[in-house]
């Protein structure tokens, strides 16, 4: 567990227990004073730091989101640049995906797949602020992603990219917290730590879903 110590900076030890712990467990079972224990302080040095959970939870997102989104977004902005729309859709799809798994990968700002997993966690237990941490935290990121699958899908229904979009995000979720399930399904003849084969996939099976709905527009 993160202890604080002499070099360890305390509220980054705070942090750090709090993320692991609302990953495990969700938001609303978890304690400042089960915080406090698993950081290795007193809880009113969480008190100090951080005020209370909400604002702890505030700060994880703050910090951990805005270097995905950054990165998201200039891998998107090179993405429009492509001219064939099914190319460019791939390449925006994959802008969406690669820094989630990249930043999963190397543990550096962005969270990767503890961050993933807190962040599934914490919508499907439904906690109001919580969930409204999350939406401002990737919401706007979202809509132009949403915006660019719609420049690729000439006359596709905006309300089924949404829909697909949101598939789109269980896909990452599930492949970053649960990548085992892979590996046990094909008895060791697939990784589920195996990163790029997973964007590869992630991309083309959305890739084939969302272009299904300019085909269902042409017969309707």
């Amino acid at each position: 567990m993160p202890r604080a110590t002499p070099h360890t900076d305390t509220a980054t030890a705070i942090r750090d227990a709090a993320e692991k712990l609302f990953a495990e467990r969700g938001f609303a079972a978890v304690s400042l004073r089960e915080i406090a224990r698993e950081a290795g302080v007193v809880v009113s040095s969480v008190v100090y730091h951080h005020e209370n959970k909400l604002k702890l939870l505030q700060t994880i997102y703050d910090l951990h989101a805005a270097p995905m989104n950054a990165r998201r977004l200039e891998l998107l902005g090179e993405a429009r640049q492509i001219a064939d729309l099914s190319a460019r859709l791939r390449a925006v799809l994959r802008a969406y995906l690669l820094p989630a798994f990249s930043f999963a990968s190397t543990g550096t700002m962005g969270g990767g797949a503890r961050l993933t997993r807190m962040r599934a966690v914490l919508s499907a237990e439904g906690d109001p602020e919580a969930r409204r941490i999350i939406a401002d935290a990737f919401d706007a990121t979202t809509r132009q992603f949403i915006d660019a699958f719609a420049e690729c899908l000439p006359g596709a229904n905006r309300a089924q990219i949404i829909w697909r979009a949101q598939f789109l995000l269980g896909s990452l979720y599930y492949s970053l917290i649960n990548p085992e399930r892979i590996d046990r399904l094909s008895d060791g003849a697939a990784s589920g730590a195996d990163h790029e084969t997973a964007i590869h996939e992630i991309v083309e099976a959305a890739h084939a879903s969302l272009t299904a709905l300019t085909r269902e527009t042409c017969t309707t």
